[in-house]
Parts: structure tokens; C-alpha cells; sequence
């Protein structure tokens, strides 16, 4: 039988509809394309996927599996490197990883892994009935400082190696980003959940609203009988540009924006916390959150959503089935243009006025590409006299996140870099003994696979170090 050069489209909701839902978007394979997918795969000797992996799955093995309808099988492959099979499954590039690896992306498109592991997970999480059972206990006892991708990774290693494992989240609800970054029509809060349940089944113990730095410190961990600590808190801080009416009411930052939306349910009829709801908005930026926020706004009932980014769509850094699926929805796009002042109301003969101090628009300069930065990206200039003011009642900036200092300042001798990121080695450790740290904490702001492999390397560094004594 021939093979397929195209892979399977993924059944989606159609845009007109949801547009105005926050039900997922991304239907999933049936197991009858599942199957058909799976034929694709060439099953190569070298196996050039798994390099592209941050956490090596083995591609080749559980695709087979598929191939022959075991899908049982297929996520206990998949199960034993990655502790989030239902998550990567859904928001991991793998266009940029393992996709762009594959054999068939020579000559055709790759295989869809990713849709694959995402069949597999969903397969499991609805037909398994027998709970993840705690191994052993070893005797060890670690802490992991937030429950993000890399958390929640390091986590579930060292637990199915018997470490008693307790995690620490400064949230009411366990997920770190999962949680409160990604939208529910992306990332539905009931996948996490099952997720962080299986660690649970593993015997991790998940403590909620503890904020480490402030409810406790990283030294009262140690104090407490936690021999390594593994430091997972993300990067929550939020960027901005810097330009007058920042401070307007109506502007956001994304992580406010996303967590009023996605953790506290703020599109609800009732909710327990206000949001910004209809007008005119614009975000600022180019990325996934930016997407995700745009497209949030236009399902809280936004009338019109604009995405404002500096550079062209060739340069836009977000996955491009985000940006496929925002156009789709009807988000106008406005490159090459940058944001220089945020307007506001105000009635000076009126202070008592409710309406002083609302975004009334927003203010841009046309922006043409130039010579390339240091990261080879051109760089945008601006063009004199091309200024102009969109009218809009919203303003979310979408420009990127730093790691919150807390930690680092309570954690006498913990090294940052001038991005405020901690110092590690190759293997996650810190600049303090049994001190171990991984994600955006370390990186900034990056992808959830990227923020699981270096949890996944950390749990490795913590094992041996340990089981050394």
C-alpha cells in the first residue's frame, strides 16, 4: 500500500463556532486515523524523532504499537519518559522537534507525533481503570518548588524511583502555566488534573498555597528533612514596554489577563473576578501567549481583537497553528507596527468622573525591518511620520515574562544572571548544595517540553547524587 505524503488533518471545531466557546478546538483522532497515521511511520533504524525529543520518548515503539491497536501499550511507552503524555500532546511544538526530525519530512509531511501521543494519552486516560501504583519507598525525601511542566517531570521521575516527594505550589490548584497561562479551548483544566492525579496515585504529595520565599524558605526545607530541592517556580513576572499609560485601567498584563480567565473562571456569568469583557482590544506581541490572549478576548465577546507585533509574520514566534487558528477566528493582525503611547479618558472639570483613567486607544508607529540582531533576527525600525491610533477600549501586553526574584531573594548564595534566571549547570544544579532548579526559572520564558526536559534532567542529577550516600 502506498503511503499517505500528507498526514491526518485533525478534526477541529469549526471557527465560527468556536470563536465563541471555550470548549476545545482540536477534536483528536479517531482510533480508525489513529491507526492510519500510525502506517505512516517508517520505523527507522536510527530513529532521528527521539533526538528531537526533550525527553526522549521512544517515537518508533509506541507508534507500532499503534499500528496494531494496542494503545495501552503504546502509552505505557510513552509513560515511561514523560510524565505529561496528555498535555505534550496538545501544546508542544512538535513541528519544530521531533516533526521536523522525521524520515517522511524529506519528502513529504512528517509524521504527526504529536496528534499521535495526544490519541494515545486521551485513549488511556478514558479506557484504563487500574491506578499508577507508589513504588517502594527509598528513604529520600526531595522538594520541588512549583507545579509547572518541570515540577511536576522531576516530580514523577524521582517518585517511580521511590523518593517521597512533596511539591510545593503558590497557587490554589496544581499546574503551574497548565493551569493558569494556557486557555482552557487549548488545554482543557480536566487533563492537567488527571495528570497531576496519576503523580498523586505515585505517592507525590501536591501542597497548594504555599508560597516558597514567603510561607517558607528553601533553608526551612532542608530543616525540615528534605535532602535536595528542585526549584520549578516558572517565570511569572511580567514585561512591559515602558510607555506612557501603562498604568491605565484597561491594561493588562497576559499572565493577569490569561489567570483572571483560566484559573478563576472569570468568563463565567458570575465570576468570582473581574475581567475586561467586549470593545475593541489589543495585544501586544507576536508569541503563543499573545495568541492565546487575543483569542480569549474574542470568546470573553470582544467586538474586534487586534494582535499589534513588531517585526513581519515571518519573524512571528508563535506555532503556526496558533496563528492559523487566531486568523481563522477573525483576529486582525496589524505587523509591523509598535505600540509608543496608551490613551486614556480624563475630565478634568469632572475628577469624580468613573470613566477617567479608561484606554481610549492606542497610539503606533509604523516598522520596517533593517539589519539582523544578535539573534538573527532583522531588526524592526521604526518609520518617522508614520504614526497613527487604533481605537481601542483594551490593551494586553504579551512581551514575555521574567522569574519572579523571591526565591532568589530569601536564598542567601543562589546565583541569577542579569535576567534574573538561575545559575545551573548542565545537570540543573544550583550555586547551593542539593540545590537544583530547571524551566523558565532558569531560561525565561519557553516552551512546556523544554521546561519538562530539564526537570527530567534534574530528577536524574538528584537520583544519583542521592542514592550515592
Amino acid at each position: 500500500m502506498a503511503l499517505n505524503p500528507k498526514k491526518h488533518e485533525m478534526p477541529t471545531q469549526a471557527p465560527e463556532v468556536r470563536a465563541h466557546n471555550f470548549q476545545e478546538v482540536a477534536l483528536g483522532y479517531t482510533a480508525e486515523i489513529a491507526v492510519e497515521e500510525a502506517n505512516r511511520c517508517l520505523n527507522c533504524k536510527n530513529r532521528p524523532c527521539v533526538t528531537g525529543c526533550p525527553v526522549n520518548v521512544n517515537i518508533p515503539d509506541f507508534i507500532t504499537k499503534i499500528k496494531s491497536g494496542d494503545f495501552e501499550g503504546a502509552y505505557q511507552i510513552i509513560n515511561e519518559t514523560s510524565s505529561l503524555p496528555a498535555v505534550c500532546g496538545r501544546v508542544c511544538p512538535q513541528e519544530t522537534q521531533c516533526e521536523s526530525k522525521c524520515s517522511m519530512g524529506v519528502k513529504f509531511e512528517p509524521v504527526g507525533i504529536g496528534r499521535l501521543e495526544r490519541f494515545v494519552a486521551d485513549w488511556h486516560n478514558a479506557n484504563a481503570t487500574e491506578k499508577a501504583a507508589a513504588p517502594a519507598s527509598n528513604g529520600h525525601r526531595v522538594a520541588i518548588v512549583g507545579s509547572g511542566p518541570s515540577g511536576l517531570t522531576c516530580a514523577g521521575d524521582l517518585a517511580k524511583k521511590g523518593y517521597q516527594v512533596s511539591v510545593f505550589e503558590a497557587l490554589h490548584t496544581a499546574g503551574g502555566v497548565l493551569v493558569y497561562g494556557i486557555p482552557e479551548f487549548r488545554l482543557p483544566k480536566r487533563i492537567v488534573a488527571k495528570e497531576v492525579e496519576t503523580l498523586r496515585d505515585l505517592g507525590v504529595d501536591v501542597q497548594t498555597n504555599v508560597v516558597i520565599g514567603k510561607t517558607l524558605t528553601i533553608d526551612e526545607l532542608f530543616e525540615m528533612g528534605y535532602e535536595a530541592v528542585f526549584i520549578g517556580s516558572g517565570a511569572g513576572l511580567p514585561n512591559f514596554m515602558n510607555i506612557p499609560g501603562e498604568s491605565l485601567k484597561g491594561v493588562y498584563s497576559a499572565n493577569e489577563f490569561l489567570t483572571r480567565s483560566n484559573l478563576m473562571k472569570a468568563y463565567l456569568e458570575n465570576p468570582v473576578t473581574p475581567i475586561m469583557k467586549g470593545g475593541y482590544v489589543a495585544v501586544v506581541g507576536g508569541g503563543n501567549v499573545a495568541m492565546d490572549a487575543a483569542r480569549t478576548a474574542l470568546r470573553l465577546g470582544a467586538e474586534h481583537v487586534y494582535i499589534v507585533y513588531r517585526r513581519s509574520m515571518d519573524e512571528l514566534p508563535a506555532r503556526r497553528e496558533e496563528v492559523e487558528h487566531a486568523m481563522e477566528e477573525g483576529i486582525d493582525f496589524r505587523l509591523l507596527n509598535n505600540p509608543v503611547e496608551i490613551l486614556g479618558y480624563s475630565n478634568p472639570d469632572d475628577p469624580r468622573d468613573p470613566k477617567n483613567g479608561f484606554v481610549t486607544g492606542m497610539r503606533c508607529i509604523k516598522m520596517e525591518l533593517g539589519e539582523p540582531d544578535a539573534k538573527g533576527r532583522r531588526r524592526p525600525v521604526p518609520i518617522p511620520g508614520s504614526e497613527f491610533t487604533l481605537d481601542v477600549d483594551t490593551v494586553i501586553m504579551a512581551i514575555g515574562t521574567s522569574p519572579n526574584p523571591l526565591i532568589k531573594d530569601t536564598t542567601a548564595g543562589l546565583e541569577v544572571n542579569s535576567h534574573g534566571g538561575i545559575v545551573v549547570t548542565e545537570d540543573g544544579l544550583t550555586s547551593r548544595e542539593n540545590v537544583y532548579a530547571g524551566g523558565d526559572a532558569v531560561t525565561g520564558a519557553a516552551t512546556v517540553i523544554s521546561a519538562m526536559g530539564a526537570g527530567k534532567i534534574a530528577a536524574k542529577a538528584i537520583d544519583e547524587a542521592l542514592s550515592a550516600k
